[in-house]
């Protein structure tokens, strides 16, 4: 089993650090800066900030940062997401031990923080260590929470390796090999408002359209490969009028592409049924309507178990003497989209816990596992 000079203070000081410049969605140009900064001053060959802010609405771009082999190799890369989900401003790390949390009603960072300190450790250590080594890439993303905005808009041509590891799920020597595709859906039911006491019969209740739909609907785990979810609603001007609009926003997640197709067309297809039944009754000029978009989120991701990219670190796995756990995965991540692009990329557990949630914490003693995990797959 190997052991690596980790430096564990120094790998929380980095932690608390980073959890404490805020970098909410669209507003992650005060962490930018100061990675930018500590990459340079750690030797980077080159930093990088692309131009995608201009089409995600960011304060700033995607980071690329390269640093040389000591030897030829095939280079490889290590992505993580710049940005926080909300509350994420104004974050006071408490530490208990080797337990990291957040001291108020704020969450704590460690997602996507604790895959950008692993990295910034691994770079440490491989300079003070003179370990060999191919040539590195670290990619940091904007936007990833709301829409893997970054991601979709990063030019992948950037990048000189064509494989490696984003850094961003829960659990600890755990990797995603696949995950789901899903389309995005918004649903507007139009009704006819109306007075609802005076002329209620004159109405047509959106709300009404929508419920009917909605209990038609296939919702929850549709399949072992599918599931499908309404989460938003929101319309009505007030208790007194019938409804006229009624908008919906919902998704449908599937690992099978065919089966996504299929599934969004059968909501599609039930609002409409729905409300051209409603019209057959009605008999008037005024008639109810839906206006369906469907936004593709990200397609799917699927390596098999004997691409480079999976043997890679389950080899160093093996050289640390920890078995990996490969799993399949329910949600995207910008995991997704670099595949799509053609960029061969598994997602590496950070031991992050209870993400997107004021309860997050992250273990010291994970922290340090998920690091020499990191240097090993660059000895292997």
């Amino acid at each position: 089993m190997n052991t690596y000079p980790i430096q564990r203070e120094r790998l929380a000081k980095t932690f608390v650090n980073l959890c404490e410049i805020d970098s909410p969605s669209r507003r992650e140009r005060r962490v930018a800066d100061y990675l930018q900064g500590l990459f340079t001053e750690l030797g980077a060959e080159s930093v990088v900030e692309d131009s995608s802010a201009a089409q995600t609405g960011a304060d700033c771009g995607n980071l690329i940062i390269r640093f040389p082999g000591t030897v030829v190799k095939e280079p490889i890369f290590f992505a993580c997401h710049m940005d926080t989900v909300e509350p994420g401003c104004g974050v006071k790390v408490l530490r208990t031990g080797d337990l990291f949390t957040s001291r108020s009603n704020t969450i704590l960072g460690g997602d996507d923080k604790s895959g950008i300190t692993a990295v910034i450790e691994l770079i440490r250590v491989l300079k003070e260590s003179e370990m060999d080594h191919g040539s590195i890439e670290i990619l940091l993303t904007t936007c990833e929470e709301i829409g893997l905005l970054g991601a979709k808009h990063f030019d992948h041509r950037l990048l000189q390796a064509k494989s490696g590891y984003a850094l961003d799920s829960t659990g600890i020597d755990k990797v995603i090999v696949g995950a789901p595709a899903a389309n995005r859906l918004k649903v507007e039911v139009h009704g006819i408002a109306a007075h609802a006491g005076l002329n209620p019969e004159q109405g047509v209740s959106a709300f009404c359209l929508a419920a009917r739909a909605i209990a038609d609907l296939r919702l929850g785990r549709l399949d072992e490969q599918s599931t499908a979810n309404f989460g938003l609603i929101h319309g009505g001007v007030a208790t007194n009028i019938v409804p006229d609009l009624i908008v919906m926003e919902g998704e449908v997640r599937s690992h099978s592409p065919e089966k996504l197709t299929a599934y969004t067309k059968e909501i599609e297809t039930t609002f409409r049924n729905v409300v051209r039944g409603w019209t057959e009754q009605l008999g008037n000029a005024k008639q109810p309507s839906v206006v369906i978009s469907v936004e593709r989120e990200y397609p799917v991701m699927r390596l098999a178990d004997n691409d480079p990219v999976l043997t890679r670190v389950k080899d160093a796995g093996d050289l640390l003497g920890r078995e990996i756990d490969f799993q399949v995965a329910g949600g995207g991540s910008d995991a997704n989209i670099f595949n799509s692009y053609g960029l061969q990329t598994a997602i590496i557990a950070t031991g992050m816990t209870k993400v997107h949630t004021v309860e997050e914490s992250l273990d010291l003693g994970d922290l340090v596992s998920l690091t020499e995990l990191l240097l090993a797959i660059t000895q292997v």
